[in-house]
């Protein structure tokens, strides 16, 4: 199982089509919880976060979230981004028989064209998704740090599976 962490302030509409992407990992029994990591939103991201079954925190320390998750993995993921088809299964056999970090792969039929890409420059680290073990994020976690910053520079294989990055949704 895998406690999902998403970091959002005012991106009530993006964290929406996330959630409804995440909606068939729960009911497959996957996703065990999904936290809100809100930085000071004055839309309706709490409402949201709340009808969707959602723990809500505003502007909690990171470490304290990530050690008081359900799970023993994570995904960390931006909200606007969805995993595609097939998510569920290479997670779920990433978990029984992996022990390193994975990130997904970039989407081949939803992308940023190439000037675009080009000028965003460097890509956040979790646009892809980062799925680490719950004890090696507590590892890299520090107080007052994002998960963006978590998700760097962690040592990460690919799964076979695709996600549409936040950037894609923005474009639309």
């Amino acid at each position: 199982m895998i406690s999902v962490l998403i970091e959002c302030k005012d991106q009530e509409k993006a964290l929406a089509v996330t959630l409804a992407s995440l909606v068939r990992g729960a009911v497959e029994g996957l996703v065990a919880e999904v936290v809100i990591l809100d930085r000071g939103s004055r839309d309706g991201t709490a409402l949201l976060a709340d009808a969707a079954g959602c723990r809500f925190l505003e502007n909690p320390d990171l470490r304290d979230v990530v050690r008081s998750t359900r799970a023993d993995w994570l995904l960390l993921i931006e909200p606007g981004a969805r995993p595609l088809l097939g998510w569920i299964d290479h997670v779920g056999q990433h978990i029984a028989t992996g022990r390193q970090a994975a990130r997904l792969r970039p989407s081949r039929e939803y992308r940023l064209p190439f000037m675009a890409r080009w000028r965003r420059g460097r890509l956040s680290a979790i646009e892809h998704g980062v799925l680490i073990p719950k004890r090696q994020a507590i590892a890299n976690s520090k107080s007052g740090q994002s998960l963006e910053s978590l998700g760097r520079g962690v040592a990460m294989t690919r799964l076979k599976c695709e996600i549409v990055p936040a950037a894609v949704l923005a474009l639309t």
